[in-house]
């Protein structure tokens, strides 16, 4: 019998009875769960083969899946690009990989950024959440033999089965991911720690 991932215990027995408590669904199947995680990393359209290749395998070490490579659907002069070149990779995690991989992007790939801050905290209306990625070895797994060309950037999409995006906030929220706080936000922590003080 396969390990249920930790988050995903987590989930069932935190963050479900948080959610029903707080938003008072009447059935445990109204409440908001990831569905899957969408990486999608491009090329130039002059890279070589090796560059190429690199991407594929780092791609492949973040993932634990090797990714499908995208290809131009037409061609564009403006931008050099024929039809069938290949622009990029994708993969699609769901099941385990996926939790373990937010996993590994909240608590342990974010905090590494230099001075972070946290994230932005806007979704995309239907409960869905993008972040961009300028540099891939703030994971662990491309740090190992030190051996990159160059770094890699991503887009991490995070799918979700909320209605709308304060649902989804809410979800990712309890679910580790570090939203940077807004202004009003901090100045009425300031104004409680105060009150606490006094």
């Amino acid at each position: 019998m396969a390990t249920v991932p930790y988050l995903k215990k987590y989930y069932l027995e935190k963050v479900v009875p948080e959610l029903i408590k707080s938003r008072g669904y009447k059935n445990i199947h109204q409440v908001p769960n990831l569905q899957k995680i969408v990486l999608n990393s491009a090329f130039k359209a002059e890279a070589d083969k090796g560059h190429m290749a690199e991407v594929v395998k780092d791609m492949t070490k973040l993932s634990g899946q090797k990714p499908i490579i995208t290809k131009a659907s037409k061609s564009v002069a403006a931008f050099k690009v024929r039809e069938g070149m290949p622009l990029g990779c994708v993969v699609t995690l769901r099941g385990a990989r996926m939790w373990e991989f937010y996993l590994r992007l909240t608590a342990v790939a974010l905090p590494m950024i230099r001075d972070f801050r946290g994230t932005s905290n806007r979704l995309d209306g239907r409960g869905n959440y993008s972040l961009g990625i300028s540099d891939h070895t703030i994971f662990p797994e491309t740090q190992a033999d030190g051996s990159q060309r160059a770094n890699i950037g991503m887009d991490v999409i995070i799918v979700t089965s909320a209605n709308n995006d304060d649902e989804g906030r809410e979800l990712l929220r309890l679910l580790g991911m570090p939203f940077r706080r807004s202004s009003a936000a901090d100045a009425a922590a300031a104004t409680a720690t105060a009150a606490a003080k006094a």
